[in-house]
């Protein structure tokens, strides 16, 4: 389960067992301690922000069961992103019995920034130092009874990812959970802080609703106004009247709330300094393995490597798919011979075990066939890349682009989801904080092909533009390939800035882009949890949809009126249309009938000019060939088909993404219209100004 609230959720509040908060930085390993602690298998993203809300498990410890809340990764409890704010109101409002924090044995003075932060509002609190296999590595060892001393607080090291030292972990939480609060070694008042503090102190009420005095009193000395509203809530007080607000006058008559908050700051800096220099022993180039490697892939050779990278991953993921769709179409067509013997066993009529398997059977089975081998190769080193820690990366070198289309860094990374998927890439729009930048997102994650789009451009491209033979041939292959993918994520852009001066109009948010350490993939968790998370997840989706459109595909190919079938009839309807941006009435029928997924699109087309009643696989590219130049194909044609493979409507599954992830048809609407409006302009330029040529020469 999870929530976003300051209060507990009801299954939380009625039950009897001890509740848990485990805070961390993003990328110190904090989500991996929880699954291994509770068996839940959240996913690890390793870049900030992957966790959006607070997932909520259970751990047994010395035979008591605790409920366990991972909370989003926080670089301080002074919350800047709706992320921060749930961490925040969690620890401070929500009451929990303790804290676990989790900090990165490989930069701990960093990390010890937030502990303060923590322990100020919940000194019942254990720090986990993790990653210490990582930090061994780097030759950095850490005096952990040293930093237990200098904290007042028990600490626990440990490797998660190993599983070393949680049974420790575990054991001292249980302590925790049943002693008396420890006494934190508190973080010394600046000396112009002093008054304005006592000041505050004295006016708060005696029963604060269990929120430290010390604590209330220095938030209420900053300028945070969305908090003290919290506080004033939670309280019952008003800070607008009263011996609360004659306090807080004289208190900023004494320092701003400015020079407050960086007086505040700058000791918690200045302490956990101080206590690192105390504990921490390094060489003095501990990341240099990194920083070489960035030198790579963060530096002037970034883009090549990025595009490269892609590249890499997207001929893995097409030419590897080959062979397991293969594997799939073969047993599925089997399996339709075993079926197809038993309905007529059954003596079932003609027409309905035509509807079955011609019909609803032959197209969902196809989706799986083609949807399942792609998904499988491209989600698992898309994941692989992003336990890596190269993700990041991508973001920082696409940012600047993102942040001149008035649009957020976070989206390069869901634009890279979106070439395996769309529905995929919408769900990771869950990253961005900014509710209207995360809805710019979404409604451009389409303008990139899936991998349903690949194999019919792979297809057109070849028959129409590829020049040469043999290596030659593929190579220019990859290269018009490459530019399409370019032209779609230049699109993005444009889209994205279009958007954000007219109907989503505002400033770009910041966030912090944190380059975490490479680190080594756990390539059995990622196999497993890509599947699962992703694959499955966008497979089951499509299914709910490819049964019905099978069907309704079957009435359109089967069912005739004055003796052309519904198919012939649509298409003849759209031909007009179909020629006015350099296509026809069957392709854009065909686009229409594949909605359920891309991959269908061009089965259909050969379908319709073939005068077929169901979907069969044609691998022949002379035969593909023949059948469209026949039906008036000529390079505009395949230029025009490539432009609306690449720019129209999302399928079936990311629209019913969309709709869950916006909450509103209205938006699902627009994500259906903006690709679909830009693919008809472009394909309608090109086959204009090609028509306009041809009559002037």
């Amino acid at each position: 389960m999870r929530t976003s609230s300051a209060e507990l959720p009801p299954e939380l509040s009625q039950r009897e067992q001890p509740v848990v908060a485990l805070a961390g930085m993003p990328n110190v390993g904090k989500s991996t301690v929880f699954n291994a602690l509770t068996g839940l298998h959240q996913h690890t993203g390793n870049w900030a922000g992957k966790t959006v809300a607070s997932a909520v498990g259970t751990t047994v410890c010395c035979g008591e069961t605790i409920l366990l809340a991972d909370l989003p990764g926080t670089y301080s409890l002074r919350a800047r992103s709706a992320e921060e704010a749930v961490a925040r109101d969690f620890l401070c409002f929500a009451k929990p019995d303790a804290a676990v924090v989790v900090c990165d044995a490989t930069c701990l003075e960093r990390g010890l920034l937030l502990v303060m932060q923590v322990l100020e509002t919940c000194p019942k609190a254990l720090l986990c130092v993790n990653l210490l296999d990582e930090a061994e590595k780097r030759h950095i060892t850490i005096d952990l009874p040293r930093l237990e001393q200098c904290l007042g607080i028990p600490v626990v090291g440990v490797a998660a990812r190993s599983g070393k030292g949680l049974a420790q972990l575990q054991e001292r939480l249980h302590a925790l959970l049943h002693e008396d609060a420890p006494s934190p070694c508190p973080v010394p008042i600046p000396e112009q802080l002093e008054e304005p503090l006592q000041l505050v102190q004295a006016a708060l009420p005696e029963n604060g609703n269990g929120l430290p005095p010390l604590w209330t009193a220095k938030r209420l000395l900053e300028p945070e106004p969305e908090l003290h509203e919290k506080i004033a809530a939670h309280m019952g007080i008003s800070l607008e009247t009263g011996e609360i607000a004659d306090a807080l006058r004289q208190a900023q008559c004494l320092v701003s709330p400015e020079q407050c908050a960086d007086a505040m700051i700058a000791a918690v800096v200045t302490h956990s300094e101080e206590i690192a220099a105390r504990v921490v022993r390094q060489p003095e180039h501990a990341d240099a393995a990194d920083r070489k490697i960035d030198r790579i892939l963060a530096g002037k050779w970034g883009i090549p490597v990025m595009l490269l990278l892609l590249g890499l991953v997207l001929w893995l993921t097409i030419v590897g798919a080959n062979y397991p769709s293969a594997w799939l179409a073969a047993g599925f067509a089997q399996l339709k011979l075993v079926l197809s013997r038993l309905l007529e066993l059954l003596s079932a009529p003609g027409w309905l075990e035509s509807f079955l398997l011609d019909g609803i059977y032959t197209v969902l089975t196809w989706v799986i066939a083609v949807m399942l081998p792609p998904m499988a190769i491209f989600f698992p080193l898309f994941t692989l890349l992003e336990d890596f820690g190269y993700l990041p990366r991508v973001a920082f070198h696409l940012d600047r682009s993102f942040q001149r289309a008035c649009a957020c860094g976070k989206q390069s990374l869901t634009m890279c989801m979106g070439f395996g998927c769309n529905a995929a890439g919408v769900t990771g729009c869950r990253i961005i904080d900014s509710p209207r930048e995360r809805l710019i997102a979404i409604l451009t994650n389409n303008f990139v092909p899936c991998n349903g789009r690949f194999p019919t451009m792979i297809t057109c491209i070849s028959l129409f533009f590829a020049a040469g033979s043999g290596l030659c041939r593929t190579v220019s292959s990859a290269a018009l390939l490459l530019g399409l993918i370019l032209l779609g994520i230049f699109c993005t852009f444009g889209v994205s800035r279009l958007l954000s001066h007219t109907i989503l109009k505002g400033i770009p948010s910041s966030f912090t882009l944190e380059l975490p350490p490479y680190r080594r993939p756990q390539i059995g968790k990622v196999l497993l949890r890509s599947l699962l998370d992703r694959t499955v997840f966008v497979l089951g989706r499509a299914c709910l949809v490819a049964a019905p459109a099978g069907a309704l595909l079957w009435g359109f190919t089967n069912c005739t009126i004055a003796g052309e079938s519904l198919f012939d009839h649509c298409a003849a309807f759209l031909e007009l249309p179909g020629q006015c941006i350099g296509l026809d009435g069957v392709i854009l029928l065909g686009f229409l009938l594949g909605f359920p997924a891309n991959e269908i699109v061009l089965p259909i087309i050969l379908m319709g000019y073939t005068a077929g009643t169901t979907l069969t696989e044609t691998s022949d590219l002379s035969r593909i060939h023949e059948i469209l130049t026949a039906n008036g194909w000529t390079p505009v044609t395949a230029l025009c088909m490539l432009l609306f493979l690449l720019f129209h409507f999302p399928c079936s599954t990311t629209c019913l993404t969309i709709r869950k992830e916006t909450g509103s048809w209205k938006w699902t609407l627009a994500a259906w219209c903006i690709p679909t409006l830009a693919g008809i302009l472009l394909c309608g330029a090109v086959s204009w100004t090609v028509r306009l040529v041809n009559f002037i020469f």
